[in-house]
């Protein structure tokens, strides 16, 4: 037997804003309603008029939006700004998907993963994951 809620979409995605991350998630909200949270980079970033923002995110009845404006080494290019997102509770969480999804060719982009509010890992399907905490 297969069960479905089908009266609650349960989406999350995450996208690469490149320096307009506010700004996109803010019109989202007029899309999708729901609320907004931020996390700003605490310091001032070369290139930025004002702090980027590390991790956005709108909440809604329908979809989750994670967002930042910070972008890959390789640049924002068709393909690269959208990952799948997993916030997990615990930095052990966190340490077992890493070494669940890294099996392969996967890599993480950050070397300190315990300091870091986000780790992206791409896995052997080169599907790209932001781990965050």
């Amino acid at each position: 037997m297969i069960v479905s809620n089908r009266d609650k979409c349960a989406s999350a995605v995450f996208i690469t804003f490149s320096g307009n991350c506010r700004e996109a998630l803010a019109f989202y909200q007029t899309c999708f309603g729901g609320s907004l949270l931020f996390e700003p980079f605490e310091t001032e970033w070369q290139g930025h008029p004002e702090n980027p923002i590390v991790i956005g995110s709108l909440f809604s009845d329908s979809i989750t939006i994670h967002g930042s404006d910070l972008v890959y080494n390789e640049g924002r290019k068709v393909g690269n700004y959208m990952a799948v997102f997993l916030h997990c509770k615990t930095v052990g969480e966190r340490q077992s998907l890493i070494e669940k999804l890294g099996s392969g060719t996967a890599h993480s982009a950050t070397v300190d993963q315990e300091s870091q509010k986000l780790v992206e890992i791409i896995d052997m399907f080169e599907v790209r994951w932001i781990l965050a905490m």
